[in-house]
């Protein structure tokens, strides 16, 4: 029975069956990953986009809270070719439009020739082909959000292990992962989670030992606030950022970022040591990269399948972001030890800068 539509960017209309109901828009795209849908669902990189599943089964071992990455769903819509009842009912609950039974590998293959792309979807009694149309036609690209960091963002400071014995990390919150605070937490360090348009006076009252900026959606010219506290403290403290995070520090010190055709998303990206030529395996989740990364950075680490920059660093200003997510919730642990050298910088003085 077909009462569920998907509109894509061209006109092309798919039907499937309604799972949760309601109308949708947002940029389509899709993940590889075979587990931790509770984990990519709670993502807030996932604002405003609509996520499809590439492995055909998705709620195969039901809903749990504790693996939650953030307190909501954050895609507009999700794709499947086969949902569970009790990722059903957690998207009704949510408020968030589902369909599956249709061929996610169509959906998938599409992406991949064509890019990430506007999509609009009508589910449940009564649409019409022409209702997620019309969802397609109020879609923006992902680049025209320029308040998404709004939506994702705490909306004031949160201290997390407030009588942590190690480094205070002031971590601004463009759309933070849980489990990127409680592997600092577990390191011991106090966490300052700030708004994304926190000023440079309110970092400067707390006095951190580190600067990190945090993944997100969108694009990250659209995070001036954080461009700008990056520029105002590099040489001052050190400074660590992952994913939209690397981006972020990239365009403050001089670099250049853009689109990418559709993204990385999924557990098993291969990612290549420069310096000791070593690959690892690693969790990533993002639709913009680092196209320059300016003279004040060095590259350490690229994507071993299109050689995009993975890893950013200046030794000498203490500068360390990844574009991957060494946390990796869900996806291997290869790469957790970041935590560890971010933390290490904050006993360093990093070297003033010549801008």
């Amino acid at each position: 029975m077909t009462d569920a539509y998907v509109a894509l960017e061209g006109g092309r209309v798919v039907e499937a069956r309604a799972r949760s109901p309601g109308t949708t828009r947002g940029e389509l795209v899709f993940t590889t990953a075979y587990t931790g849908y509770e984990e990519s669902l709670t993502d807030p990189s996932y604002e405003e986009q609509i996520l499809t599943f590439s492995y055909p089964l998705i709620g195969n071992y039901g809903v749990r809270e504790e693996r939650f990455e953030s307190d909501r769903v954050h895609p507009r819509g999700v794709v499947a070719r086969d949902l569970t009842d009790d990722v059903v009912e957690w998207l009704k609950e949510e408020g968030v439009p589902a369909v599956d039974k249709l061929d996610t590998r169509d959906i998938v293959t599409e992406i991949r020739d064509s890019g990430a792309m506007k999509c609009g979807i009508a589910a449940g009694e009564d649409v019409t082909e022409q209702d997620a149309l019309d969802e397609l036609d109020q879609c923006k690209h992902m680049s025209d959000h320029t308040d998404i960091g709004d939506q994702v963002t705490t909306p004031e400071t949160v201290v997390y292990n407030e009588d942590g014995d190690g480094a205070d990390v002031a971590l601004i919150d463009c759309g933070a992962k849980g489990s990127i605070i409680s592997s600092l937490v577990e390191r011991d360090a106090t966490v300052h989670l700030m708004p994304h348009d926190t000023t440079e006076e309110e970092v400067a009252d707390l006095d951190p030992d580190v600067l990190f900026i945090s993944n997100g959606p969108g694009d990250p010219e659209n995070f001036d606030q954080a461009n700008e506290l990056v520029d105002s403290y590099v040489g001052e403290k050190p400074i660590a950022g992952i994913c939209l995070g690397q981006q972020v520090v990239a365009n403050a010190l001089g670099g250049e970022t853009e689109k990418m055709e559709f993204g990385h998303r999924g557990v098993n990206q291969p990612v290549r040591d420069l310096r000791t030529d070593k690959v690892v395996m690693t969790t990533q989740n993002h639709g913009y990269t680092v196209a320059d990364p300016g003279d004040n950075l060095e590259v350490t680490q690229i994507n071993v399948n299109d050689e995009t920059p993975e890893g950013l660093e200046n030794d000498e200003l203490d500068i360390l972001t990844r574009q991957y997510h060494p946390e990796a919730n869900p996806g291997p642990n290869d790469s957790k030890g970041f935590f560890d050298e971010v933390l290490a910088m904050a006993d360093d003085e990093p070297a003033a800068t010549t801008n």
